[in-house]
């Protein structure tokens, strides 16, 4: 997926909902402040999102550009519909999320406010999910110098996970 594709799910989930404003929380997040971000980061087909003020209607995104859908067999990357509850990230990554106005596409005028998981809360949200792609990412994203290991450090302290999931993120990023 590249930022164009990005656009797109962002503006098809507008013209759906008749929302202005979204959240994407998933790996392509990055995409938000990083829209030329590596390859390497950039492998997932689909975007989680939901409206930032009605995230029960994130269901609505599921079903019109979700997973198998018209849209996602035509362009070959989907919108998942998802909640705040999804992003598994920092204490206080609400206040941290990113804003970006994404141009509407056609022949709607003005712009969708789309709200980006911060890198750091991003990457600590994807060990926290722990799979190895995660971990490829988070590698990756240090190594691009997209975010830095003593923040990263710093902001696990404030993950909503035990101690021992904690001890292991911390010994991984120390990897």
């Amino acid at each position: 997926m590249n930022r164009e594709d990005l656009e797109h799910v962002i503006g098809a989930a507008a013209e759906i909902l008749k929302d202005e404003e979204f959240v994407v929380v998933g790996s392509q997040a990055i995409l938000g402040p990083f829209p030329d971000a590596p390859a390497s980061l950039l492998r997932s087909t689909e975007v989680d999102i939901f409206p930032r003020h009605r995230p029960d209607d994130a269901i609505e995104i599921d079903g019109s550009l979700g997973d198998g859908s018209m849209f996602h067999e035509t362009f070959g990357y989907y919108g998942h519909g998802v909640g705040p509850e999804t992003a598994k990230a920092p204490h206080g990554w609400e206040e941290r999320l990113i804003p970006i106005d994404i141009p509407r596409r056609g022949k709607s005028p003005g712009s969708v406010r789309t709200y980006f998981l911060e890198p750091h809360d991003l990457v600590l949200a994807k060990c926290v999910a722990g799979r190895d792609r995660d971990w490829d990412f988070a590698r990756d994203a240090l190594e691009a110098g997209l975010v830095e290991e003593e923040t990263l450090r710093s902001r696990s302290l404030d993950l909503p996970v035990s101690d021992e999931v904690r001890g292991k993120i911390l010994r991984m990023l120390r990897g």
